[in-house]
């Protein structure tokens, strides 16, 4: 039957740790390579928001996480859900991502840490093109929660390889 048995049957052996997540969910989509696509239209705010959302389950996916996209509507406050699949360190995440222009407040922190507790996740990040107030760092301060700003994206791309960019818009007030 092909068994082996240990010179020293006494002995532990290595057992890596298996980690099961449910990755089945109503929710999930089939997620578009829009990292591949960016190089025509390199400005991060020309995206659509579906669009923004798709860059940004890719990202993850390229830093080693399995990544699932999120229907638009409907999803629990849920823009995508990766799940780090390493062992003791790894985990359940929900990712919102926020295209904007303006600042990103504490509500949209606290809403993303109601969505954290309802999944059963171990973290939450928070992406937006643009930044986020001092209220929203305090809130996240010693819970779960990454908040990447614009800046920090375009890092994150550029360690992928990929080159964007961030342009807001003037309003035309």
């Amino acid at each position: 039957m092909g068994a082996q048995v240990s010179n020293q049957p006494q002995a532990l052996q290595a057992v890596k740790p298996i980690i099961e997540f449910n990755m089945v969910d109503k929710r999930f989509v089939d997620q578009a390579d829009v990292l591949s696509e960016l190089d025509s239209r390199p400005n991060l705010m020309e995206l659509n928001p579906f669009e923004f959302e798709a860059l940004v389950g890719n990202l993850f996916g390229k830093m080693g996480l399995e990544t699932k996209l999120t229907r638009t509507s409907k999803d629990g406050g849920v823009d995508a859900v990766a799940f780090d699949t390493r062992p003791i360190i790894g985990g359940k995440v929900v990712i919102q991502a926020k295209r904007y222009k303006n600042t990103v407040g504490v509500s949209a922190v606290r809403d993303l840490y109601g969505t954290m507790q309802h999944e059963g996740a171990n973290k939450g990040i928070l992406v937006t093109t643009s930044g986020y107030g001092p209220d929203a760092y305090d809130f996240s301060k010693d819970k779960p929660i990454e908040l990447i700003d614009g800046g920090g994206l375009l890092y994150l791309l550029d360690q992928v390889g990929t080159k964007a960019t961030i342009i807001i818009p003037k309003d035309n007030a």
